[in-house]
């Protein structure tokens, strides 16, 4: 965790005393639950709320000789409680809690992520709406290829991310899962009931069949969902990162009164943020590998994954969370340039038309083939200019292009372009 990629909601979910927190409400709840059942005393359950209290220096000063942190973290408690601790921990194994207490973690982090994207989408559909009809170049190849609309592509970015959106919501669910289910997942000396219980308490559901620990493609799926997340970050920063170029200059990053661009190039404007979320998104996509490698744990359980979570637990959601709010800033205040999209779409004679004139000429009986090289060898004409001539004066005066001059100008139409952007926006964000 980088303090500097940090926010801190998300940081206090993964703090030793949150950690904590939730391990002692995992026993207590457990505790209460075996209290149901006649297993343990209904005082001794009631002391451990009443008395139950830990210190994180003590319980890493008890790690130190015991070499074991959950014995370590009931030790320290027991400090506290008194003869009636002993009935903390019956029937359960240290993955109880471990588990139990990750689910927790990552439920809490998926909350805030969702909430993170709800923000975003938020900003990518008003942003839309407000440059739905402005037109700029469609590149394919990062070649011009035929007209958008700036519009279209946020509500392009707002569909991925809510689908973003739809997966983080079942990956959560996925992960949210409750184990007590005591050593090798039996059950042998522990009842079910208390693993039901303690799901309650903290908005869990049961896991169905565990072996010791929760099955890790869980948590494979989870980081994976983080991973995808990630890269949508990427795919729109980069397209903010081209648009902000100096030959393209369509849109960019605001850039505050006082904000510098260069140590040494004063007139420099650099879309540092964007490529700080490129960045990020690397990171990110990088816990997911080690995530599936956890799946594959020997027989019931071994310890393999536990120094992997330690790392990718925090790190992906603490960095995707700022990752989510930074995007959300940047698409905020991003400065749009209609002009000038206006004037690189028009930057090269008209080529961005040809298609409907290839199109055309097949409806006016010209073979496909013809038609293509028709219009082909005018427009690359017009590429060798520069965009200096016109690919609708070159057609015109093209005698083997049969089509009319009237009937030519009518496919130079921008409007013809956008004409099912409604459409496209209905789709995307609901009828009007």
């Amino acid at each position: 965790m980088v303090p500097r990629y940090s926010r801190p909601d998300m940081v206090a979910i993964w703090t030793p005393e949150a950690r904590f927190k939730i391990w002692f409400e995992i026993e207590a709840h457990a505790t209460d639950a075996l209290a149901e059942l006649g297993v343990v005393p209904k005082e001794a359950a009631a002391a451990i709320w009443a008395k139950g209290a830990f210190e994180v220096d003590r319980i890493d000063e008890i790690e130190r000789e015991t070499k074991h942190d959950v014995i370590a973290f009931l030790t320290n408690v027991a400090e506290h409680v008194g003869p009636e601790a002993r009935f903390m921990h019956q029937g359960m194994t240290s993955s109880d809690v471990l588990d139990t207490c990750l689910a927790v973690q990552l439920a809490k982090a998926s909350d805030i992520l969702i909430a993170d994207l709800d923000a975003l989408l938020v900003v990518l559909e008003r942003r839309a709406r407000e440059h739905k009809m402005t037109p700029t170049i469609g590149r394919s190849h990062g070649i011009h290829a035929e007209p958008v609309t700036f519009g279209l592509k946020l509500a392009q970015a707002h569909a991925e991310f809510a689908r973003n959106r739809a997966r983080l919501i079942a990956a959560r669910d996925d992960v949210a899962t409750c184990a007590i289910s005591g050593a090798v997942g039996t059950f042998a000396n522990i009842d079910p009931f208390v693993e039901e219980y303690v799901a309650g308490k903290l908005g869990l559901t049961i896991e169905p069949v565990s072996t010791q620990v929760i099955p890790r493609d869980r948590h494979a799926m989870f980081f994976a969902t983080l991973g995808v997340i990630a890269s949508s970050i990427e795919r729109l920063a980069t397209e903010v990162r081209h648009l902000q170029r100096t030959e393209v200059l369509e849109a960019e990053e605001y850039f505050s009164p006082g904000q510098k661009g260069s140590s040494a190039m004063p007139h420099k404007r650099n879309p540092v943020l964007t490529e700080n979320l490129t960045g990020l998104a690397r990171m990110v996509r990088g816990y997911v590998t080690p995530a599936l490698d956890n799946v594959a744990l020997w027989h019931e359980r071994d310890i393999s994954h536990s120094s992997v979570e330690r790392y990718i637990g925090p790190d992906a959601t603490i960095t995707l969370d700022f990752a989510l709010v930074r995007l959300t800033g940047v698409m905020d205040k991003l400065v749009v340039y209609p002009e000038r999209m206006l004037k690189n779409l028009n930057k090269m004679g008209g080529l961005v038309h040809s298609q409907r004139v290839l199109l055309a000429l097949t409806q006016a009986g010209v073979s496909r083939e013809d038609a293509y090289r028709l219009v082909q060898r005018n427009a690359m004409k017009v590429w060798d200019s520069d965009g200096a001539l016109s690919l609708l004066d070159l057609l015109k005066a093209d005698p083997d292009v049969t089509l009319s001059d009237a009937e030519l100008e009518d496919k130079f139409d921008l409007g013809y372009h956008l004409k099912h952007v409604d459409t496209i926006f209905a789709r995307v964000f609901g009828a009007a």
